[in-house]
């Protein structure tokens, strides 16, 4: 599996610093608001690619965190008239039911900034002994920029042009404009924690570091985020994380490409942002998975209605597949035929697309392109006037549920008929085999009577040439 890396500009092959284990690192939201929809596809992006080394057989460990500290939900309290403490919690339940509603499986770990206070303490002094930070009185300490050799590798930015765009702000003594803060010192009414500097709490780059050193280890495989974090935030892990602890922090480095909203960057001031809870209110979460997943990660992706009802188009015809093979399935006969061989081999050709896809540089765009070349060869292969065996049939329906799952996809509805219990599925079963009959018998009356009875019970019916589906509305 090769994997583009940020710090090396080019695909890599990737080798874990374990055999058969990945850990990995994904910077996670700042709890004040609803997630948006840029949001969105780190945290499907990402997921993918967890999903896709637990598929290849990895064990891993996957941390992201909540930075549960910081101006923004600082503001958002004093607005309220409340504390930090109600707005981040809030925020996070509200981020777990848009990633559940996303697919987005939960981390091994979700760390607080707040419960890693020592550990971010213990990373500073370290720094402070070994003359990369300072502090100053006010009780802000800061990172010594110029000191690290090495600052400007991750964003590929020369250190003059980097030098040329600093500043220091308001407020700030720092020895250099570029230097930046790892603990911040506390402002009258403001929430803050003892330190050897004095009241504070942690400057936003460090908490990412402590909680990596504390739930991966000092050096870890993978640390992914958004495009938008390369610089300064990744920079500044990097910096403060290896000049503390004199070892690589992170051999691959995966960031996500932007969305666009209507070809234009997804702007507040341009009255086109919109959450991810908007967005799921008004089309359902899975068109919204789907959307980012249907690119290479590393494209931008361009958010529009008319996309978004592609998604919505795209994803009915691999359910309408699914639970086509579904109704085969409960119909068939054990058995095999001539043919079987050479369906199977064109079913094991698209798994073959599908994991080359994945493998370069998780390409899901051509992963989905190789998941509806499998839904064609069901479609044509497998329908019910072919009468194809169970075993076939079974294995086919294994695989295309379990290729869809690595992507997350096909989660929101049930397989046709699964919704209900044996005993009111056979009930169903037995209605739809009566009013078969009284359609046979041109009782229309009859046959108008059950259909209105399981549209009172919230069943829909749908008449195929193959037979009668049905599931619940």
């Amino acid at each position: 599996m090769k994997l583009y890396n940020t710090l090396s500009r080019q695909k890599e092959e990737f080798v874990p610093i374990t055999p058969n284990e990945a850990k990995i690192y994904a910077c996670g939201p700042t709890v004040y608001n609803f997630v948006h929809i840029g949001n969105a596809r780190p945290m499907c992006v990402f997921d993918v690619l967890r999903r896709y080394l637990e598929y290849k057989g990895y064990k891993v460990t996957f941390v992201q965190n909540f930075t549960d500290i910081d101006d923004k939900i600082i503001n958002r309290a004093n607005e309220e008239g409340t504390d930090y403490l109600t707005v981040s919690r809030r925020y996070i339940d509200e981020y777990k039911k848009d990633a559940a509603g996303l697919n987005v499986r939960p981390a091994s770990v979700h760390p607080l900034a707040t419960e890693n206070i020592d550990g971010i303490q213990e990373i500073i002094s370290t720094l402070i002994e070994k003359g990369y930070a300072y502090a100053v009185e006010n009780g802000d300490v800061y990172f010594r920029t110029l000191k690290d050799k090495g600052y400007g590798k991750l964003s590929h930015q020369p250190l003059e042009d980097l030098q040329a765009g600093a500043r220091i702000a308001t407020g700030e003594v720092k020895e250099d404009a570029m230097d930046f803060a790892l603990w911040k010192g506390a402002k009258p009414g403001e929430p803050y924690w003892e330190s050897p500097w004095g009241h504070g709490r942690p400057g936003w780059h460090i908490e990412c570091s402590a909680m990596v050193r504390r739930y991966l280890g000092k050096t870890i495989d993978i640390h992914c985020g958004g495009q938008d974090l390369i610089f300064p935030h990744h920079e500044n892990e990097i910096a403060q994380s290896e000049c503390c602890n004199g070892v690589p922090f992170s051999h691959y480095w995966l960031h996500n490409g932007y969305i666009n909203v209507d070809n234009k960057k997804m702007s507040k001031s341009l009255h086109n942002f919109f959450t991810v809870r908007d967005v799921a209110n008004a089309y359902g979460y899975e068109p919204i998975r789907y959307l980012m997943v249907s690119a290479h990660y590393r494209m931008p992706i361009n958010y529009n209605e008319e996309m978004i009802g592609q998604c919505k188009a795209s994803l009915d015809r691999l359910y309408n597949c699914r639970d086509n093979l579904a109704f085969v399935l409960k119909n068939a006969q054990s058995g095999a035929k001539d043919s079987d061989a050479a369906v199977k081999e064109k079913l094991e050709n698209s798994r073959a697309a599908f994991e080359a896809a994945m493998d370069d540089d998780l390409n899901t765009a051509n992963a989905v392109a190789a998941l509806f070349e499998m839904a064609k060869t069901i479609n044509t292969e497998l329908s019910a006037d072919k009468a194809p065996g169970k075993e076939l049939c079974q294995y086919a329906y294994d695989l295309f549920t379990k290729l869809a799952d690595v992507l997350g996809l096909l989660y929101s509805r049930p397989a046709a008929g699964a919704e209900a219990d044996d005993g009111e599925a056979a009930e169903i079963e037995a209605l739809i085999a009566q009013r078969a009959q009284a359609r046979k018998e041109k009782n229309w009356a009859e046959a108008d009577r059950i259909r209105d009875e399981f549209k009172a019970r919230g069943i829909v019916l749908e008449d195929t040439p193959q037979g009668v589906k049905w599931h619940k509305a």
